[in-house]
Formats: structure tokens, sequence, C-alpha cells
């Protein structure tokens, strides 16, 4: 697992031993940032459900200026540490050790942030849970785009029921990225 593209091209990553992460693959990777490349300069970035770090990495190392990471597995947020030291990128990144719903009411008064990423475990409604509870916060604004990494089986049918509008979907082999936004 490494940076793929800006200031820290090529940097190694590491990740969490186990399977209780799932780091997104290089290709994908690829695929996503290069759909938000755009949004991506002078940016926040939220990552939620870190594991290692990497997409919030992947985000400074393309422009954003600061990332917050959340994260509550200790292994994992033991290599997000460590990854952001080795980026040199411990000025613009924040880690909060909590599960992510302590940390969304935590965040509250935080400024807006432009890009949301989460990469909960697959197939166990998180995902809508997490939106739930996003919907009303105030760091949250009708420009912010929500990246949900899920599986092809999940479905995002109660969107509009939460106020969201479904902006774009791409699919991969095994997964899919849903592109939100609050209506």
């Amino acid at each position: 697992m490494r940076v793929i593209s800006g200031n820290n091209r090529g940097l190694t990553l590491v990740a969490p031993e186990g399977m209780d992460t799932r780091p997104t693959t290089d290709r994908i990777k690829e695929t996503l940032f290069n759909m938000i490349s755009f949004d991506l300069p002078d940016s926040n970035f939220l990552d939620l459900f870190s594991g290692s770090g990497q997409m919030g990495i992947e985000a400074l190392s393309r422009g954003a200026k600061k990332a917050v990471f959340v994260e509550k597995d200790k292994k994992a947020y033991e290599c997000i540490e460590k990854n952001i030291a080795k980026a040199r990128l411990e000025d613009c990144s924040s880690i909060l050790k909590m599960d992510v719903f302590s940390a969304l009411n935590r965040l509250e008064g935080h400024e807006v942030f432009d890009i949301i990423f989460l990469d909960p475990p697959y197939n166990n409604l998180l995902e809508k849970k997490v939106l739930e509870q996003l919907k009303d916060k105030s760091y949250i604004s009708e420009d912010s785009v929500i990246i949900v990494e899920a599986s092809l089986e999940t479905e995002f049918d109660y969107l509009g029921s939460l106020g969201y509008l479904l902006i774009k979907e791409k699919l991969y082999k095994t997964n899919k990225h849903i592109f939100i936004k609050k209506a």
C-alpha cells in the first residue's frame, strides 16, 4: 500500500495486520482520487473508519489543507500515527481514537468538511447510521461531498428520506463508491 500521487507519491504505508481492516486497493483509490481531484486543493477531509489512514493521507498528499482521521482500533490507530509521521503530515492532521459515532458528536463546532469519506465494515448498515447522524451536523454543508465505500449489495434507497441526493455511483468488481450531498 502506497501513496499514489502528490507530495508524498510513492511513500509506502503500513497497515494493521490481520483481517480487522480492509485497505482500499491502489487501483480503486487512484480511480476515486482522480474523480475528486478538483475538489481536493485546500479542502478539509474527514476520514471515518480510517484503518491505516491511507485515504486521508492520499488527500493531504494531493493538496487537502487538513484531515481528521477517526479510528477506534488500537493497532489501526498506531498505524495511522506511524503513517502520518512518515509522511510528515502532523501539522495538518488530527486523529480521534474513538468510535465513529462518538467522533461525529465530538466534531460538532468543527469547521465545515468539504469531503467526508467513510469505509465502514460491509453489510452492517453502519453507513446508514452514520448518514442519519451526519445529516444535522454543523460541519456538513450543501457543498460537502460524502463518499461511502460499500459492498455491491448495499442498498441506498433511503437517501432521499434522510435529506440526501445521490450524485454519482462508481461500481467496481467487488465494491462501489457512492457520492452523496445534502438535498
